[in-house]
């Protein structure tokens, strides 16, 4: 399934994002929680997220420095979860941190095999900068 689209949410006291309901099925089992090299935390579905990293080693000696950096990457700044009954999933402070999201609200975007979350300011800071380069 890919994802599509954007929207607004809100976090609830617990730091807890209730995921939209049509992505939920695609989200059930493991996902992985990615602090992205954007500004945003990337939701990858398990399987998705576990053949990504597995074809983006592949061919890089994992005893070499940029090896064990790329590891470092896809499984360090990594973490792997299950959404709740609610269909919620719940955010740690360095993924908040990550995001520079401060307050309750969050943007969930769309990413083709992921959803990526965004403080609303600076999605909205990047969208613009989407539309002006004709990519929107």
């Amino acid at each position: 399934m890919a994802f599509h689209g954007t929207f607004e949410h809100t976090l609830d006291a617990k730091n807890r994002l209730t995921l939209p309901a049509k992505f939920r099925t695609a989200l059930a089992g493991k996902v992985f929680l990615v602090r992205s090299e954007d500004p945003c935390i990337a939701i990858y579905p398990g399987e998705a997220y576990e053949a990504l990293a597995t074809q983006a080693l592949q061919g890089v000696n994992p005893l070499s420095k940029e090896g064990k950096r790329h590891r470092r990457r896809f499984y360090a700044l990594t973490d792997d979860v299950e959404l709740d009954g609610a269909g919620r999933v719940t955010l740690q402070a360095k993924h908040l941190e990550h995001a520079g999201i401060s307050m309750r609200e969050v943007v969930i975007a769309g990413a083709g095999d992921s959803l990526e979350l965004w403080h609303p300011d600076t999605w909205s800071s990047y969208e613009a900068e989407l539309t002006a380069d004709g990519d929107a």
